[in-house]
């Protein structure tokens, strides 16, 4: 079906039945039911491509991320995937695995004339995403590094907050042997939970702490870390910078013949899906996930009506779930 049997069928002009399925054009009520019933009849649906040479729109939204190796990722994706094309938006996803540098990123993306895109990462630097920012693509940089002035929009959470709240953690349940065991050193998320870890024990003198870093946010290198670590004296509860690490450290942990947390305790971050999984049963921080992506979308939308929007962080609160990897909770 064509837009030219769409106007014979409602008995108007094509541009009519253009302006009908152009989003903003002035249209009386009248004629856009006339359209629609004609459309409806004939099933006929407007070409979304074609559609984007007239508007100069083309509702793209560009999803990157570089770290596929992390399945908390797969959640952030089907979220954020469902969650652009309820608001009529169409993610393009990028891996940049291996980029370093955005240039490229952003050449590609500006060839597919994306309308924004959502830089998807707590490990790139917010550098990379202030570069799509500088070649005029609307950004958000989610999961993104805190700042209370930010060169772009950034939604996520408080890294040194959460290394805090990690350390009083550990703390809290009596630990005087404790390790940071965090990602790859050059990860701003790493650098950020490893700052407010380290400033929250430095209160505790009588607390001996110890730190290393993962190659990446992934099972394999938290596995071979921990590993690393058993070989020499461990300490007795180590908090491991996310999820992913931390359930490699427990598979670690078990083929050494340890076990947890009678042996050595486990503390992640993120509560991805799989931490809750009974073989894992993971102690964790919660990271608001679902909020996170919500309130990033929201914020492109607003960008995309309001270019010059100014840029603003939008954080959230975390929170201890309590499983079985660590030491109870004292009673109050």
């Amino acid at each position: 079906m064509t837009l030219k049997e769409v106007a014979e069928r409602a008995g108007v002009s094509r541009s009519a039945v253009s302006r009908t399925f152009t989003d903003g054009a002035s249209v009386s009520d009248v004629m856009r039911r006339k359209v629609e019933k004609a459309a409806s009849e004939l099933g006929y649906s407007p070409n979304a491509l074609a559609s984007s040479l007239t508007t100069g729109r083309t509702k793209l939204i560009g999803l990157v991320s570089n770290n596929f190796h992390n399945p908390i990722f797969l959640e952030v994706f089907d979220l954020f995937t469902r969650g652009l094309q309820d608001r009529g938006l169409r993610p393009l996803l990028v891996n940049l695995s291996d980029e370093v540098e955005p240039e490229n990123s952003v050449r590609m993306l500006r060839q597919y004339s994306v309308d924004g895109v959502v830089v998807a990462s707590s490990t790139l630097p917010s550098g990379f995403a202030k570069a799509f920012r500088d070649a005029g693509v609307p950004v958000v940089h989610s999961f993104g590094r805190y700042s209370s002035a930010p060169e772009v929009h950034v939604v996520g959470i408080d890294n040194r907050e959460a290394g805090r709240l990690a350390a009083r953690t550990l703390v809290e349940r009596g630990y005087t042997q404790v390790g940071f065991m965090g990602g790859p050193e050059t990860a701003t998320s790493t650098q950020d939970r490893y700052t407010g870890f380290m400033s929250e024990i430095s209160a505790h003198p009588n607390i001996d702490v110890s730190y290393s870093f993962a190659k990446e946010y992934s099972f394999d290198a938290g596995r071979e870390e921990m590993l690393r670590l058993l070989k020499n004296r461990p300490a007795q509860a180590y908090f491991g910078g996310d999820d992913v690490l931390s359930i490699g450290a427990l598979s670690a942990i078990k083929d050494s013949g340890l076990r947890c947390p009678d042996d050595v305790g486990i503390l992640g971050l993120n509560d991805m899906e799989m931490a809750r999984w009974n073989n894992i049963n993971l102690t964790t921080i919660h990271q608001p996930i679902p909020q996170i992506v919500s309130s990033s979308i929201e914020l492109m939308v607003a960008t995309l009506a309001e270019g010059d929007r100014y840029p603003e962080a939008r954080i959230f609160s975390c929170s201890v779930v309590e499983r079985g990897t660590l030491r109870p909770a004292p009673k109050a």
